[in-house]
């Protein structure tokens, strides 16, 4: 029994207009799901990813209209780190995003950058054989695509009080200057930092939790083993496109276990994920008073090969 690496990473936004123009248009991502916050159906929640909406490139945010600058700290994951497929990639993403005026900087091959809202970025080239993750745009050559998460690296002032939990329950594997999380078609990276002076702010720019993915078949029986291992997991919530267990780990980083199905495709076509509000049906009921509350977005379809925008 084995997580297949991460199944998708959630942030927040104080403005999901500019969020979606810079992870739709400027950073080639499809928005494959617009729905809301099923704990609070008044915010946006949107999910970013590639062509089929598959777990291991799935970044997702809730939007909190107006939010104060988040700040990482102990105890929360401050870094994305993203696959390309070669260093010519990393010579367009840094090309890319210095014409639209983001700040990069160069780290042993790899390049590091923050989103409008401060949320910072890695893209790493690929070392594994997974199978690449790609969304079509009209900007952004396939070849030179993100093409899935590699992992996540978190803050925490007592990382060995995680280990345990991590290798023993999880099944997270050291490797380099933290874990690898493997399953038989997937896999992704776990580390720590060391955390700053100042104590952390959850708010706008910020990672919410990251999730793992799980089978269906396996769901309950991972919940088993968290519990074993001293952590206090939720029950299994149905959230529609996959059910969920959510628990913090000893650093404190708030993980996810998420089934990989049913999927966004149960209540979308596929060629039209994303382009309007989807609402879970136990959330249909609320679309009139939701509806009008949420904040236009941009038509994504305008950066989507081959799609006519509306009103074109």
């Amino acid at each position: 029994m084995q997580l297949e690496g991460i199944h998708h990473i959630t942030a927040i936004t104080g403005d999901a207009p500019r969020n979606v123009d810079f992870y739709a248009r400027v950073m080639g991502l499809r928005l494959v799901k617009k729905t809301v916050n099923q704990d609070d159906p008044t915010i946006y929640h949107l999910f970013y990813g590639d062509e089929e909406g598959d777990p291991g490139l799935d970044l997702t945010f809730f939007e909190y209209p107006g939010a104060s600058p988040g700040r990482a700290g102990d105890g929360m994951i401050h870094r994305i780190v993203w696959r390309v497929g070669s260093a010519d990639a990393v010579g367009f993403w840094a090309d890319r995003l210095g014409g639209e005026d983001v700040a990069t900087e160069r780290v042993d091959g790899r390049l590091r950058f923050r989103d409008p809202e401060g949320l910072e970025h890695e893209l790493r080239v690929d070392e594994s054989d997974d199978d690449p993750l790609i969304a079509e745009h009209v900007e952004v050559p396939r070849e030179m695509a993100l093409e899935g998460f590699d992992g996540v690296r978190a803050y925490s002032s007592q990382p060995e009080a995680s280990k345990a939990l991590l290798e023993q329950a999880l099944g997270f594997r050291g490797a380099g200057d933290g874990w690898e999380v493997r399953g038989e078609r997937r896999g992704s990276t776990y580390a720590y930092d060391s955390p700053p002076a100042e104590p952390g702010v959850q708010s706008a720019g910020t990672v919410h939790h990251v999730a793992f993915a799980s089978s269906v078949e396996d769901h309950e029986t991972w919940r088993e083993r968290v519990i074993r291992a001293g952590a206090r997991p939720t029950p299994v919530i149905d959230r529609f496109y996959f059910r969920s267990i959510y628990f913090r780990e000893p650093s404190g980083v708030l993980f996810e276990l998420a089934t990989i199905g049913p999927g966004f495709t149960v209540d979308e076509p596929l060629e039209h994920l994303g382009e309007h509000l989807s609402l879970p049906p136990a959330f249909e009921h609320l679309r009139d008073q939701v509806e009008p509350r949420l904040t236009p977005l941009p038509d994504v379809r305008q950066w989507r090969p081959g799609a006519v925008p509306s009103g074109g």
